[in-house]
Parts: structure tokens; C-alpha cells; sequence
């Protein structure tokens, strides 16, 4: 049995009982009608006649085009109809035609369309139509009537016919319908809605997270603290700076004001707080391999110090930028588990393989002088050459310069009684809350400018010259303080203090030191190479080399006098005379003898010409760099060197390297440098870099590239430690290593927290872990 056909035969069967009904329906109404007037019962009949008539017309004009729900297509019952698009066309005339009803002549009324928004009419059937029924009106489900397919004509019960169409099922489904499709119009379909919700939302959250990432941001980079030691808010008047951060912004962020985060998902927790501080950290060092995979080569910068009970390494690397900026960036904090070479080698080159640089070429390596790292053999630095073979080992300078002055001090017996006393003068005005009160009020009774004495340390360069211009520049308040103090102490460091020698020693000392200020500062610095280190070395060694003369040291003697003369201090005539021992319980001066120096020739070669001679000698063997032929081939990038662009020099750099160093290349860049020169100063390698192009000297650009990678010293490893101190206080004891090595990253390399996208960190946020809620928009 054909299953379909019967259905089909089924459904034809009742349409034609109910157009049966209708026509009944529509028949006993006119017999109505024709009964209470009989003499209008002829117009009715011939109206009715006209209406079927037309009806008929169009549909055997209309009715093929009808769809498959039944409906007409558009411009099926007129071609002056609305569509889809542009819905009910509601044509206003100055005048409708006119019907004949009976005696009265009746037509269409425009004010039709303000009550009934669905209506619309055809001029050119002169038919009336309900919109939502002809489209989307269904055959199977719908009442036949005028309005919703033929069209509807009988203006003189228009309104009641009109009224009761509107209040009918089939109508409320069609206008559904037809709400519905304006709306998908609009706002897309019901999947499109939700996304567009979803994505208002995702929206608003990571909103709510850029005002997070903001105040870690700041903390991070202040190095402020993050927790309290209460964070109820119940309970808590301070719940540590990230949450009274927030409560402040949220004080004048509107945003903050209106936004009310889920109470389970609020992100300012502990743990929220470590992975924002991990994506912006993770963000920051993506940012630094980023450039220097562009730059293709690197140096590896690494020092360790104690940390609490942990030995922490710091390592940072340096490269030059796609736009010639020399940088040296902070790469990781790791702790050390062991303090040998293999140990830390290795972690070296589990931080260079975590961050994918494997595939760059290590140019250099830098480290301090220690045993453990400098090493040609066990070392560190000859470990590191067995993975890395092209990167040479540089000495840390700025190690270098301040070793110079250690070993001096050891050489010289007199020099390290010197700074020996030094120290004991800052430890007796800084211990003692007495003793430094009368200072401060000497040094005010005498006019001084405020200033404090400056401690002496191995590791803080510089600090000698500091402390000895601090002495000079207080020592009438100091010698008051001290004179005015009754204590044995006292009494020990006034009688060294007091003596000609020790006079002598403070101003040679803060003549020889100063001349070596300058190159201390310049070699803590980021963007040195090694060309302008090496001419600055030279020029200090110049400059001390010509004070050996006896003129230079009758200076220092004159100086030195004059302050003498100035407090009454006597410069001891004759041999010295031994005193008792440990007369008035006083201990003058240390353990063997030393002479009474008396003239000016014996202050020059007992002290002046020994303590010169053995600086000389240390700058002299020291500051070796990377090998004689690395650093005359880094000279030859030198535009102030006499080998500048010389073939001969550059080439043990370039074989080295592996870099093939074309003649006719060479010359070009001579003759172009030449013609540059006449025209502007160029002092250095990083200006010659920048002249070089890429496409016409690719050989040379790359060698200089190499010459301004190779590090000068590992200052950059000292200032971490620096932050270091900082962030890892005795407040901060629990911090976990990962997050210390965040915050680390957050604190030092300030510039490219400054300048990190914030789209970018909330996607790693989201992506770190499965979150409760979705953070990402949709593509």
C-alpha cells in the first residue's frame, strides 16, 4: 500500500470539506443579508459574483507560484506587494478607487494602516492583504480567507472583517513568525545570538582582568609586596596591597563600580594572582626571544650568589636589536642545587633550551673571575664551549678594575693598614646612636654640608673612592668627634687618624681612584662593546702612567701638608721611637715596625711610587678579553682604531665565526666609510653599524653584529641580584622559586613590562589552565 498517496489523498479530501464549509458560511451570510433587505439582494449577489470572479483570476494568475508551506511567493498576488525585505507595502492615494455596495459608493482607507501595522494593499487589483498570513501563512494549518491569499475587497465590513482576522490563531502564528524573522534579520540566528551574548560577556570579563593585570603590573614592577598576612575582609583592615589595590581603582573605575564578578571566580586569589604574574612574565621573555631569534646570535651573561640558605643564578644575555640597539635583558633566575661547574653549566643550558635558543649562535660568555667559573679546564666557561664551541670567554672588566685595587691593597702593606682604617671609622659612627649624633651636630656647628661616611665593600665598586671623598670632605667633624670622645676607641683611631702618612694616603688615594671613577662607571653599563672599553683602559693606564713623576708627587705632598697645618698635625722628626707597649691601653699603630716617613722623597717611594707601580702592573695583566686575536679583530670594527677595516685583523674573527670576508666588500666599505667620515664623526662601533647596510655589506654587518654581541662585562647579572634583595626579604621568606623568578623578571626588565600587549597576556592567562568560565573571543 502506498503509504504517501494515501496521506496525499487524505489531506486533498479535507481541503475540499472545508472549502465546502467556507462557501456555506459565506452563502448563508448573504441569505442573511438578502432576507432583511430584499431589495438589496440583487447587488449582493452580482458584488459576490465580481469578488469570486476576480478571486479566480488571480488564482489561475497566482496560484502556481504558491510555496510548499502553502503561502504565495512574492509578488504572487501583486506585483506592487511588499517582500521579505521590505515588508508591508502600504501604498497611500489621494484617492482609492471606488466599489459599488447597494446604493453607496465605498473604497480603501489609509487610515487603515495606522491600526492595523500587518495590512497592505495592491493598486493594482485594488485588494487588501494581511503581510505576516500571505508570507508565512501555512495551507494546512490557515483559515482560506481573503486577507491571507485571494485579497480582500468588501470595504464595507473592512473593519470587522479586519478585527476578527487579526484575533484569529492562524494570524498570531504568521505575525510569530514574522517578528521572529526580523529579529534573526537583525540580530542573527539564535546560535548567532548566543555567541554574540557569550561574547558581550568574555568581553566584560576581560575587562575586569586588564584592571587585574594592571595592578600586577604596577606591583611587579615597584617590587611591592602582593599579600597580607589577613585577607578576610571580614576581619582585615589591610588585605595587602594587590586587594587594596583593587578596592582603590574600583573607588573611581566606573566599570569596576558596575561589574560584580562571580563570587567563585573573582581572580584575585593567590593562585589567580601567581598565573597572572606568570603569563606577564611568560609574556615579557616571549618578547626577548622574539627579538633575539631576529637577531640570530646571542651572548650568555650568568653570576651566582647566596640567597638566604640557597645559591641563586642569575643569567641574562645580550644581542643587538632588529633596529641596532645593543640590549642585555635578564633571562631567569634558577636555584643551584650543587656548586660545581657541571651543575651550573648545566643549568645554564636547561634556561637556553627551555627557551628554545638551541638554534642561535652563542658568540661569547662572561662571568666573574672565580675559580669555579673561569676555569680552562674543569671551568664552567670551558664546559660551556664544549656545547657552544664559537662562544669565547670574556672576563667581567668591571671584576677586573675593582680586582685591581684588591690586589694592590695586598701588595701594599700601607695601603691595606689604610683602608683597614677606613672601615674602623665608619664602624664607629654608624654603631653607635651617640657617636653619630655628635657628628651630625659637629658637622653642623662647622658649616658642613649634610653627609654621611660611606662603608667599604668587595663587591660594591667604586665605593673606596666614595668613602675616602666622604672622609676628606668631613674630616674636621670627624677629628672633633673624635677628640671629644673619651674612649679608648676613640682615642686608637684619632692617633691614626692624626698622622701625616694617613693624610697623605687620602688624598694620593682619592687622586689615583679618581682617575679610575670614570671607567667604573662606564663598564657597569648595557651598551658598551669592547672597542670603546679597550680605548678607555688604555686611556687610564695613559693618564696614571704620566703621574709617575716627581712632580705629580710633590703635588700630593703639598696637599697633604696643608691639611696637616690646617688641623696641627706634626710630622714626626727623626726615627721613630718605640713606645711601651699597650701604653695608656691605646694600640697606635699595628703589629711590626714601620718607619717614620719625614720628607717628601721618602712619602714618594715609600708609598706614592710602590702603590702606582703595582695598579700599573695589574691593569697592565689584566683586561685580556677574549683572546689577543678576537680583540684585534673587535678593534678592527673600531672606527677610532689604526686597524679600522683592516683585512688582517679580521680575519681570525671572521674564520672564528665562520664568516667569509669578501675583498672587493672590504674596499667598498673603506672608500664609503672615508667619504662618511669627512662629513660626520664617527666615534665607535655601534655608529659604524648603523651606516652599514645589509644588502650591500652583508659580510661586515655581521661582524660588527659579533663585535657589539661580545659582552664586556656581567654587570647586568649584579643588578639582578640587586632586585633581588629587594623582592626576597625576610617579609617574603615563603615565596616559591617560579614565582620569585617572575617577579624577578617583572622588576628588571621594566621597559618591556611597560610595553607588554595586554590582549596578549589575559590569552595566556586563559590558556595557562581550564578555567570555570571561557576567556577567549571568538574568531
Amino acid at each position: 500500500m502506498d503509504i504517501r498517496g494515501f496521506f496525499q489523498r487524505k489531506n486533498s479530501a479535507q481541503r475540499g470539506r472545508e472549502r465546502v464549509r467556507e462557501g456555506d458560511g459565506e452563502e448563508n451570510e448573504d441569505r442573511r443579508e438578502m432576507e432583511q433587505e430584499p431589495e438589496r439582494s440583487g447587488e449582493i449577489r452580482k458584488a459576490r459574483e465580481n469578488q469570486n470572479t476576480t478571486a479566480s483570476q488571480q488564482e489561475a494568475a497566482g496560484g502556481s507560484l504558491r510555496t510548499a508551506e502553502g503561502g504565495l511567493l512574492e509578488g504572487a498576488a501583486g506585483d506592487d506587494l511588499g517582500t521579505l525585505e521590505s515588508g508591508p507595502r502600504q501604498n497611500v492615494l489621494p484617492q482609492y478607487p471606488l466599489s459599488q455596495f447597494g446604493g453607496q459608493q465605498r473604497a480603501f482607507n489609509k487610515s487603515w494602516f495606522e491600526q492595523f501595522t500587518w495590512l497592505e494593499y495592491s493598486v493594482v487589483r485594488n485588494l487588501a492583504f494581511c503581510f505576516s498570513c500571505r508570507i508565512f501563512g501555512k495551507q494546512n494549518t490557515l483559515k482560506k480567507d481573503g486577507l491571507s491569499h485571494s485579497g480582500f475587497c468588501n470595504w464595507k465590513r473592512a473593519l470587522n472583517a479586519f478585527r476578527e482576522h487579526e484575533k484569529s490563531s492562524s494570524h498570531s502564528s504568521s505575525m510569530i513568525c514574522w517578528h521572529s524573522c526580523k529579529t534573526t534579520k537583525n540580530q542573527g540566528d539564535v546560535v548567532e545570538q548566543l555567541r554574540s551574548a557569550s561574547a558581550a560577556q568574555i568581553s566584560e570579563r576581560r575587562q575586569y582582568l586588564h584592571r587585574i593585570l594592571a595592578v600586577t603590573s604596577f606591583l611587579g614592577k615597584q617590587g611591592i609586596p602582593f599579600r597580607g598576612h589577613d585577607e578576610q575582609e571580614s576581619t582585615s583592615h589591610n588585605q595587602g596591597n594587590f586587594l587594596e589595590c583593587m578596592k582603590l581603582l574600583k573607588t573611581f573605575d566606573p566599570f569596576l563600580k558596575n561589574y560584580s564578578p562571580v563570587s567563585h571566580t573573582t581572580y584575585v586569589s593567590h593562585f589567580s594572582q601567581n598565573d597572572m604574574i606568570t603569563s606577564i612574565s611568560h609574556e615579557i621573555t616571549g618578547n626577548i626571544v622574539k627579538e633575539m631569534k631576529e637577531a640570530k646570535m646571542y651572548s650568555v651573561m650568568a653570576d651566582e650568589a647566596r640567597d638566604g640558605h640557597t645559591e641563586q643564578l642569575a643569567v641574562c644575555v645580550r644581542f643587538v636589536s632588529c633596529k641596532g640597539h645593543v640590549k642585555e635583558c635578564f633571562l631567569g633566575l634558577r636555584k643551584l642545587e650543587r656548586f660545581d661547574a657541571q651543575c651550573i653549566t648545566d643549568t645554564i643550558e636547561e634556561l637556553l633550551q627551555y627557551h628554545t635558543l638551541s638554534d642561535l649562535i652563542c658568540v661569547a660568555q662572561s662571568y666573574d673571575g672565580a675559580s669555579v667559573m673561569s676555569g680552562a679546564v674543569g671551568g664552567v666557561q670551558a664546559r660551556f664551549r664544549q656545547r657552544h664551541p664559537e662562544a669565547v670567554y670574556v672576563h667581567c672588566y668591571a671584576h677586573e678594575l675593582n680586582l685591581v685595587l684588591c690586589h694592590t691593597c695586598k701588595a701594599i702593606p700601607a695601603a691595606s693598614d689604610f683602608f683597614g682604617l677606613l672601615e674602623n671609622v665608619y664602624t664607629f659612627f654608624n654603631t653607635s646612636l651617640v657617636n653619630h649624633t655628635k657628628f651630625k651636630e659637629l658637622q653642623k656647628d662647622l658649616g658642613l654640608f649634610a653627609s654621611e661616611l660611606v662603608q667599604l665593600s668587595n663587591t660594591r665598586w667604586a665605593c673606596q673612592v666614595n668613602s675616602i671623598k666622604a672622609l676628606l670632605n668631613n674630616i674636621s667633624a670627624v677629628l672633633a668627634t673624635l677628640e671629644a670622645t673619651n674612649t679608648p676607641i676613640a682615642k686608637g683611631i684619632l692617633s691614626k687618624l692624626s698622622k701625616p702618612k694617613t693624610v697623605y694616603m687620602l688624598i694620593m688615594f682619592s687622586q689615583l681612584l679618581g682617575t679610575t671613577e670614570g671607567l667604573h662607571r662606564y663598564l657597569q653599563g648595557e651598551r658598551l662593546d669592547m672597542g670603546k672599553a679597550v680605548e678607555y683602559k688604555m686611556s687610564v693606564v695613559d693618564t696614571l702612567s704620566k703621574l709617575r713623576t716627581e712632580a705629580a708627587a710633590e703635588e700630593i705632598f703639598e696637599k697633604a701638608m696643608d691639611i696637616c697645618g690646617s688641623y696641627n698635625i706634626q710630622i714626626p722628626q727623626g726615627a721613630r721611637h718605640k713606645q711601651k707597649r699597650l701604653e695608656g691601653f691605646v694600640l697606635e699603630s699595628s703589629c711590626g715596625a714601620t718607619p717614620n716617613l719625614t720628607s717628601s722623597a721618602e712619602f714618594r717611594y715609600e708609598i706614592f711610587f710602590p702603590c702606582l707601580d703595582r695598579m700599573l702592573q695589574e691593569l697592565a695583566d689584566r683586561f685580556s678579553g677574549a683572546g689577543q686575536k678576537i680583540m684585534e679583530g673587535i678593534q678592527a670594527c673600531n672606527p677610532s682604531s689604526p686597524t679600522f677595516l683592516s683585512e688582517d685583523a679580521l680575519k681570525p674573527i671572521a674564520a672564528h665565526y665562520h664568516v667569509t670576508i669578501k675583498p672587493e666588500e672590504l674596499v667598498v666599505a673603506k672608500n664609503f666609510m672615508k667619504r662618511k667620515m669627512e662629513k660626520e664623526d664617527i666615534c665607535d662601533i655601534t655608529t659604524a653599524f648603523h651606516l652599514l647596510d645589509e644588502d650591500m655589506f652583508p659580510t661586515l654587518k655581521v661582524i660588527f653584529r659579533i663585535a657589539l654581541t661580545i659582552p664586556v662585562s656581567s654587570c647586568s647579572c649584579e643588578r639582578s641580584f640587586s632586585a633581588l634583595r629587594r623582592l626576597h626579604m625576610w617579609l617574603r621568606r615563603t615565596m616559591g622559586q617560579e614565582r620569585l623568578n617572575d617577579l624577578a623578571i617583572l622588576s628588571i626588565e621594566k621597559e618591556y613590562l611597560d610595553n607588554v600587549d595586554p590582549e596578549n597576556v589575559i590569552d595566556r592567562f586563559a590558556k595557562l589552565k581550564p578555567r570555570r568560565y571561557n576567556l577567549m573571543l571568538p574568531q
